[in-house]
């Protein structure tokens, strides 16, 4: 049985429905899906866990206490992470991130 996994993308600007991508290899499905805000991402985390995910990894735009929910959402099921980065970086993605970045 091929292993499931998916990276979840969280932004007001997604459009969900078609906004997704599957890629499938010999050993492993890989799920890329958008979400536009937290409630997105409960309803896409459970489907996603009745679709027999094994791991979710959420992007920066959600946090520890977000992980937390979703893994507890999935019963401890999945195992799910969220992209962080170094502190260094805020700066930086703060600029990416704001009204007047790229």
């Amino acid at each position: 049985m091929k292993k499931k996994y998916a990276f979840v993308l969280m932004g007001r600007e997604y459009q969900p429905d078609i906004h997704r991508a599957r890629f499938e290899s010999a050993r492993q499905i890989t799920y890329i899906c958008t979400v536009r805000d937290l409630n997105g991402a409960v309803h896409e985390v459970e489907a996603l866990w009745r679709q027999g995910i094994g791991a979710i990894e959420l992007c920066g735009a959600f946090g520890r206490e977000d992980a937390e929910r979703m893994r507890r959402l999935t019963n401890n099921e999945v195992a799910i992470g969220y992209v962080v980065h170094e502190p260094c970086m805020d700066d930086a993605f703060d600029k990416f991130f704001s009204e007047r970045g790229r």
